[in-house]
């Protein structure tokens, strides 16, 4: 029989144990890379060419790694395509393949290099991971040969996946993920026979992995959150900026809250191609975040996060089911918004109370601007649809917008810069979901960090005068359940379309590369 007196000690010896190797915050960075963009992407390159390439970014990776490393930095998060570029076919895109093994095997690359073939990129991520002594997220390709006993392998013999991968802080291969929801124009990538549901734990958190345009999705986003129970969403993009509601900083940190999770959110950076938006999201407000249309250069940021987030719960049409509607019919008019039809009503006065209704959804604003400017037209939106553009997924959308002219038919388009500030305001809907991201965007496309809450009831409520025109207040709705058909792009344009009309297109219409 153990004495009382050991079995206490014991117990003692293995909580201080778990004190020591746990962490209640830690501190995060993600790198917006300015990335070198091969001078061919159309034809295949030599290996030799293709790893050249690839080099010169994990050079400029490097410089970020070392110096967020250097700054107390766990973990940094770098961009979708940010080792290789974007607009290959399924062809040239191969020299810049390597075979990324399932991280069960226990490998360290930096270590036994060689172990599962050439994989010259595979090695320099742990090594810079293992030397730096920190958690280094990255984007790259991972290649698998199948054959016809595959009814599914594609004619060329192989699996090509979009693929993020995690090395420790000691180099270790510890997650691997394929892009579920490619987006138009990545034919060069096959989508996952299943589901990748990828997680890791470490001393500060359990963390989760996704790409790109799969946030729009409830697979495997929500799953991570709403199953896997992660604290931290580490989140690659190539993101092009979509206003009034889908610029990066604006949704991902809008998503951040919206599941009461950390988002790191790392984007390139290439303003022709509209690409810029990276941020540190925490549930309560942006710790940090970038957005820049003007300059060439990457943009390094840190910042401190808890490690277990609390999120409260809310429920969004508790607030605008209790409320008598205010009937604006005779007002209202129809426009567009990203190819969605939505109902408006223009907001007419300093100060109001309005009501818009589209089928279930109605969306019950109170307000009050600093000024009634006779150069701005603002309105209250509803959207309750299926949107089909660039994609497949059920919306219901309340949104204050400005819109782009004093012309009403402009309301929805694409405005970025505003000079209407707002005293207060009040926002809430009869959503059918529980999936609902708010968004507060500022004149030049900036977010309102502490300017504004989520109330239990379902408000998205102002704390303060806005600190800067508003662009747009907006409470985004995701209704998983009726997006009917598989995830898959509405295309544009055409496979055989190659050169510069694949540039073209997506510039003008696309999220997410």
């Amino acid at each position: 029989m153990i004495p009382t007196q050991l079995l206490v000690s014991a117990a003692f010896s293995v909580f201080c144990v778990l004190k020591v190797n746990s962490l209640d915050t830690f501190t995060a960075a993600v790198y917006e890379h300015a990335v070198i963009l091969p001078s061919v992407t159309l034809h295949p390159v030599s290996p030799e060419e293709a790893l050249a390439l690839m080099n010169r970014n994990l050079d400029l990776l490097e410089g970020a790694i070392t110096s967020a490393a250097k700054q107390g930095a766990h973990i940094i998060v770098t961009p979708e395509d940010g080792i290789y570029g974007v607009s290959f076919t399924r062809k040239s895109i191969y020299p810049y393949l390597e075979d990324i093994p399932d991280p069960q095997v226990n490998w360290i690359p930096c270590n036994n290099p060689n172990r599962f073939g050439h994989a010259p990129v595979q090695e320099r991520l742990s090594c810079l991971a293992r030397d730096n002594a920190i958690y280094v997220v990255a984007n790259i390709g991972d290649k698998k040969p199948c054959n016809a006993s595959d009814p599914q392998c594609p004619p060329d013999g192989r699996y090509q996946y979009n693929t993020n991968v995690v090395f420790d802080s000691q180099g270790k291969l510890v997650a691997r993920y394929h892009k579920q929801n490619l987006f138009m124009g990545e034919e060069q990538f096959d989508t996952p026979k299943e589901v990748e549901v990828v997680t890791f734990d470490t001393a500060f958190g359990k963390f989760g992995i996704f790409t790109c345009f799969d946030v729009l999705f409830h697979d495997p986003a929500v799953t991570l959150v709403k199953d896997r129970h992660v604290n931290t969403i580490l989140f690659p993009t190539a993101w092009m900026n979509v206003l009034p509601h889908l610029s990066a900083i604006e949704f991902h940190s809008a998503w951040a809250m919206g599941m009461g999770v950390n988002f790191l959110a790392s984007n390139l950076h290439n303003p022709l191609l509209r690409m810029t938006g990276s941020g540190i999201y925490a549930p309560d407000f942006p710790k940090t975040f970038h957005y820049d249309m003007k300059t060439k250069e990457g943009k390094l940021l840190l910042a401190q996060l808890d490690s277990h987030p609390y999120h409260p719960i809310v429920n969004w049409t508790s607030y605008a089911s209790s409320i008598e509607a205010f009937s604006m019919r005779n007002q209202e008019f129809k426009g567009t918004v990203f190819h969605d039809e939505y109902i408006f009503v223009e907001l007419k006065e300093i100060t109001g109370n309005y009501t818009v209704c589209q089928k279930d959804l109605c969306c019950h604003l109170s307000y009050q601007m600093s000024e009634k400017r006779s150069d701005e037209v603002y309105a209250l939106g509803a959207f309750d649809g299926l949107h089909t553009v660039e994609g497949r997924y059920y919306l219901q959308i309340c949104t204050l917008l400005k819109c782009k002219t004093t012309v009403v038919q402009s309301c929805g388009d694409s405005a970025d810069t505003a000079a209407t500030k707002f005293e207060m305001f009040s926002l809430s809907g009869t959503f059918g979901t529980q999936y609902v991201f708010p968004e507060v965007l500022l004149s030049e496309v900036q977010l309102a960090p502490r300017e504004f809450q989520v109330t239990s009831d379902g408000r998205l409520l102002s704390l303060q005068p806005t600190s800067s025109p508003v662009l747009t207040v907006t409470l985004f709705g995701r209704v998983y359940g009726k997006d009917g058909a598989p995830n898959a792009s509405s295309y544009l344009v055409a496979h055989s379309l190659t050169g510069l009309l694949t540039v073209i297109i997506p510039i003008a219409y696309s999220l997410c590369w």
